[in-house]
């Protein structure tokens, strides 16, 4: 049986810490003025607002809880014990050095112990994961760290590839670049077979 992991909570703010949309909007408003526009005129205008709700979209993954997605299971599942790989999630995300755009793709895979989870919902943990301001080394941890936990399989192997603009679209400026991680635990640690099997999954 796979080690429980123990979970690592980031702090995320209260309610009440947690400023109001319409500070959020004044916030907007004052980085158009230092970045040398002006937020009264009509084409900016409703920007504050439109950006908002944007962050809502792209932030959301802080009102999920990953390890409650994984949470309904089912055990008959005849014996299975190969391997389990969801192959290519698209995600975005955003760098939370530069909150730049992190586009990428995922693969997930498992080895059950007894029970398995709907493949839609390991979709759903990269995407909990993504929504939320990331390093990729982070995220990738995190999606196998939280699948480990509530799976407790005989292991989880996850890579993801992406390309970060805060280095293509910024500073460095290198376009097609991508940065690769993965996160090996259990016999996909273990066993060089399996994970070679796994790795040979990922195109």
């Amino acid at each position: 049986m796979a080690t429980k992991t123990t979970k690592l909570v980031s702090p995320t703010p209260t309610p009440q810490d947690r400023p109001t949309r319409a500070e959020a909007e004044a916030a907007v408003r004052t980085l158009i003025n230092w970045a040398g526009d002006d937020p009264t005129r009509d084409g900016l205008i409703e920007t504050p607002s439109r950006v908002a709700r944007a962050f809502e979209e792209y932030f959301r993954g802080y009102a999920q809880d990953p390890e409650d997605i994984l949470n309904k299971t089912f055990e008959e599942i005849e014996g299975y014990d190969e391997m389990i790989v969801l192959r290519g999630i698209r995600f975005e995300s955003h760098c939370e050095h530069h909150m730049a755009p992190i586009i990428g793709r995922a693969w997930v895979g498992y080895i059950p112990n007894g029970r398995v989870v709907g493949i839609s919902k390991l979709a759903r943990v990269v995407e909990a994961y993504a929504k939320r301001l990331q390093i990729q080394e982070k995220m990738t941890a995190q999606i196998a760290n939280a699948i480990e936990t509530v799976l407790q399989p005989q292991g989880v192997a996850v890579v993801i590839k992406a390309e970060h603009q805060c280095m293509t679209a910024r500073g460095v400026m290198k376009p097609g670049t991508d940065l690769v991680t993965s996160r090996m635990l259990g016999i996909f640690r273990d066993n060089a077979i399996t994970r070679q099997e796994f790795l040979s999954m990922v195109d």
